[in-house]
């Protein structure tokens, strides 16, 4: 009888490390956790991935042995599931290896995430499944949101509900009741934590503003908020759209801080990350009142949600419930690296988690590729 052991890897656009969880699906609706585990970032390698969001020299030699040094932090990460749990290499039927994404251009017909499956299979012993995005990309789809058919599976209730990732971009989801035949979607929204982190991290050294406490300083400039949203013509995309670090980064913040003078009308340091915190929650709010008005609450998770000034600048944009998908049994910060071992285990049964809905692809497909052990 084949494993229903599968690990999920995730290490998103916030970079700051590798989220694993080993689980079981037996029940593929309500897989069991049987360990986490997160490894952070190596400073080196974190700057690695930043600067191959934008075009430099070298690009296929540092790409590549940035991929090689991200395979070992995942085989790392699935050793330590394997020992806190005593179980074998053998007793895992695959991992769901995602991959550091750091270019994504679908309109152009690619995407890349930087990995080394191969590398993973021969470190760890374990079938790997990975480069999900680009059998979408293929039939004409935005390769992104992957996760919505997994929130899908895992969240939908009674009523309808939007699912919110805050990663590095946020993306949502939006669910109609269980048993709706309406179709399940998904997109991008924008920046979530990527131009905080970047700001942050410029200006104070820190890799991230714990607990928002440095941004809840500053005051909210609304003529410069309305300035990032109106100079921003991605925020006007219908769905299905999706982005990344490629372009929300610190040099897209620094083109439109200097085109509005913030330094000249007094905006303290502090005044950008608040305002910067607006952006995020007001653009996440509106796609979500925009497309699901109906929603009765948003479940949030990713490293987002754990920044109480961003979950509550969300809700009073809202006027809805946020709920972090913890109270409703899943870690907020465990739901990606799930989400990517169930995707290995759709992959290995013969699920499409390719939606059109969602990505706007021609077809549905079956997402990934495997790497036998």
């Amino acid at each position: 009888m084949a494993s229903s052991l599968y690990i999920g890897l995730m290490s998103g656009t916030s970079t700051d490390g590798v989220d694993a969880v080993l689980a079981d699906f037996t029940e593929p609706a309500s897989p069991r956790v049987l360990a986490s585990a997160f490894l952070p970032m190596p400073g080196e390698l974190r700057k690695a991935f930043l600067d191959l969001n934008v075009p430099g020299a070298n690009e296929l030699v540092r790409a590549a042995l940035a991929g090689n040094a991200l395979a070992g932090l995942y085989a790392q990460a699935c050793q330590d599931l394997l020992s806190q749990t005593d179980l074998q290499a053998s007793a895992v039927r695959a991992i769901g290896a995602h991959g550091q994404t750091v270019r994504h251009d679908p309109a152009a017909g690619y995407t890349i995430q930087l990995n080394a499956p191969a590398l993973v299979a021969e470190r760890t012993g374990i079938a790997v499944i990975a480069d999900f995005r680009s059998r979408d990309v293929a039939a004409g789809g935005q390769g992104a949101p992957l996760v919505p058919a997994f929130h899908q599976a895992m969240f939908a209730g009674a009523q309808p509900q939007a699912v919110l990732n805050l990663g590095g971009i946020a993306n949502v989801t939006l669910l109609q009741p269980q048993g709706s035949q309406a179709p399940v979607r998904g997109f991008d929204t924008g920046p979530a934590n990527a131009l905080l982190d970047a700001w942050v991290a410029e200006k104070t050294g820190q890799p991230y503003d714990l607990d928002g406490a440095w941004g809840a300083t500053g005051a909210v400039s609304a003529e410069l908020l309305g300035h990032l949203l109106d100079s921003e013509p991605w925020f006007l995309l219908l769905p299905p759209k999706s982005t990344g670090r490629d372009l929300f980064n610190l040099a897209w913040l620094k083109q439109r801080l200097a085109s509005f003078k913030a330094a000249e009308k007094g905006l303290s340091d502090a005044d950008v990350q608040a305002t910067l915190v607006q952006l995020s929650a007001h653009s996440a709010a509106q796609a979500i009142l925009e497309h699901a008005p109906d929603a009765a609450r948003v479940l949030v998770c990713g490293g987002g949600a754990r920044n109480p000034v961003l979950v509550a600048a969300l809700e009073a944009a809202l006027g809805k419930p946020v709920i972090p998908t913890s109270d409703v049994g899943v870690p907020v910060q465990l739901v990606e690296a799930l989400a990517f071992a169930w995707l290995a285990w759709a992959h290995e049964a013969g699920v499409c988690t390719g939606l059109p809905s969602v990505t706007g692809a021609q077809h549905p497909s079956l997402l990934g590729c495997r790497y036998p052990a």
